[in-house]
């Protein structure tokens, strides 16, 4: 399959496993935000948002070139 590319930002406890090459990050074609997530070894609760270009978006949002991935693990407050 082809390749594209995105650029992924993962924030907070998520950030220490964002690769070197994230601003210009390397997939395939048809790549879902879930199979990313596996892809990268987050652990399976470690993601509670996904953005791409500004919007929320679901695991099953199928990537496409240029998209802007953010990823964000719970937040905590009170």
């Amino acid at each position: 399959m082809a390749k594209i590319h995105i650029t992924l930002k993962l924030f907070a406890t998520l950030a220490p496993y964002l690769p070197e090459n994230a601003d210009h990050f390397q997939i395939t074609d048809g790549t879902t935000v879930q199979a990313l997530i596996t892809d990268l070894q987050l652990p399976s609760d470690a993601v509670k948002l996904i953005f791409v270009n500004g919007r929320k978006q679901e695991t099953t949002y199928v990537l496409k070139p240029g998209d802007r991935l953010g990823l964000f693990p719970p937040v905590g407050g009170g």
